[in-house]
């Protein structure tokens, strides 16, 4: 037997398909609570999208330690191997609107919640190793260089080049984004990277640094920008579809976590700053070290209550595992979760999607919008004497020493500290044919740029970062404004 259709508030409905009138040819009544409430909820229907990676995927999977890690961090999640812990993980495009095609060259976000026994751990990171800037301060500005411009409502490359012209230290994350791999062929066709320094730290208080690496089992593959086009014009939600598709199969994507560790101690002396976003820890250094495998085989039931509510924050840390210095996840820390109280509400993390699955939240937050907690009876302050949830007084994390005074500082102070060695050295790996797609898309899009000084300040950067990568660019780039011109 078919369930009854009530309101809301539970009332039985007579009629879901007629408003009701003022007689038959009449004006509508404002007392038809269905009309209204219909009406009122549909307004509000979307929430505000993310100003970034509003563009997502989303599945659920687990976690599956499969090599001895605890000599490094006393993380439950990952205390012994065969642990298994369920897992969330959302995929997006970075710059793109929530309707924007997922074939673009755009770095993918690729943002994963362990629901853990201590807690939820939210590792926030993208398919990319490194990132544009290096400070949180510069993020806002980065952002509206990469958005619509306010006046013609599109993404202009005079703005985009016109900030990197200014931002040197983009130059590594540029270079990525317009090889081979800055079109991915899928979400399942990518690698995942945590992209910030982390610490890790063990039973006996051990401290390390620590990088994330998530290396597809399907292989990396990635489209050209004429693929791309293709694809785009046949399927603008082609990442999607592959993701949903391939999980109702039964093909699960599955990668294999890999982390880089670094003692404490070896910080301080490390030939780059072990904590800026725009460099990476050669292998040669920190050899990966196998962690587990990660695995997505269950589709979200609801798109918009599951993938678009859901919210991550890298200060959502368990005991064992905690943040660094490094300045831009220092202003993430604060700055996720202030977006999505803002989008979502302060009582986001009672969704379910964001919720605690293998222990339970217990704290003394009350009220705000959508506030469902059954604790009237309880202590709404702590310390207090009954009973009420307390501190542990067990630090998540180990303590770092600081020095020195307060201040801005930009001197570096490691001896390759600059900012186009490894933006140099990502080119001098590539091969011929890897160049020469880089220098063509390069070319393409800094082309576009009117103003001579704003390019001529763009190929300097490459120019540092190799004699030979800046000169192919600047004929490139030569090449097609003369064609336009002529």
């Amino acid at each position: 037997m078919s369930k009854i259709l009530t309101t809301e508030s539970g009332a039985p409905i007579a009629d879901n398909q007629n408003s009701a009138s003022a007689g038959e040819y009449g004006p509508l009544l404002i007392q038809d609570q269905q009309l209204l409430e219909k009406l009122a909820r549909f307004n509000r229907e979307r929430i505000p999208e993310r100003v970034v990676h509003a563009r997502g995927s989303g599945a659920y999977g687990y976690f599956e330690v499969t090599d001895e890690v605890s000599q490094f961090t006393r993380a439950a999640f990952l205390a012994e191997v065969g642990k298994r812990t369920e897992v969330f993980l959302r995929f997006s495009t970075v710059a793109g609107n929530l309707g924007a095609n997922d074939a673009v060259r755009d770095p993918r976000g690729f943002a994963l919640k362990f629901y853990t026994e201590q807690g939820n751990y939210d590792l926030v990171g993208n398919n990319t190793p490194v990132f544009f800037i290096k400070d949180p301060l510069k993020f806002p500005d980065f952002i509206h260089s990469q958005k619509r411009d306010p006046f013609t409502g599109t993404t202009e490359a005079d703005n985009v080049w016109d900030f990197w012209a200014h931002a040197p230290e983009a130059t590594h994350q540029i270079t990525w984004l317009f090889g081979d791999r800055g079109i991915p062929a899928s979400y399942r066709h990518m690698n995942g990277y945590g992209s910030h320094t982390y610490q890790w730290v063990n039973g006996q208080g051990d401290a390390f640094w620590v990088k994330y690496h998530f290396k597809t089992n399907q292989g990396v593959r990635s489209l050209d920008g004429a693929q791309a086009a293709e694809l785009v014009g046949g399927d603008a939600d082609s990442h999607q579809r592959d993701l949903h598709q391939a999980i109702e199969r039964g093909v699960f994507p599955s990668w294999t976590l890999y982390v880089q560790l670094m003692p404490v101690a070896e910080a301080a002396e490390y030939r780059f700053n072990p904590f800026d976003l725009t460099k990476v820890w050669p292998h040669a250094d920190y050899p990966l070290q196998k962690v587990g495998r990660l695995v997505l085989n269950r589709n979200p039931e609801n798109v918009f209550a599951e993938v678009e509510q859901a919210a991550f924050s890298p200060n959502n840390f368990v005991p064992g595992i905690g943040p660094s210095p490094d300045k831009m996840l220092q202003g993430r820390l604060f700055a996720y979760a202030d977006a999505q109280r803002y989008r979502l509400g302060v009582n986001h993390t009672l969704l379910a999607v964001n919720a605690p699955k293998a222990t339970e939240a217990n704290n003394y937050g009350r009220d705000g919008f959508s506030a469902v907690n059954e604790s009237g009876r309880g202590k709404n302050y702590e310390p207090n004497s009954y009973d009420g949830p307390r501190q542990t007084d067990d630090a998540l994390a180990a303590p770092v020493a600081l020095s020195g005074y307060t201040g801005t500082y930009t001197t570096p102070a490691h001896t390759k500290d600059d900012d186009f060695f490894q933006a140099g050295e990502l080119y001098r790996l590539m091969s011929d044919g890897e160049k020469e797609r880089l220098i063509n898309n390069l070319a393409g899009f800094l082309a576009q740029v009117s103003r001579d000084d704003v390019i001529e300040k763009n190929l300097a950067h490459f120019h540092a970062a190799d004699e030979e990568y800046g000169a192919r660019l600047e004929a490139a780039v030569a090449k097609l404004r003369a064609g336009d011109e002529g």
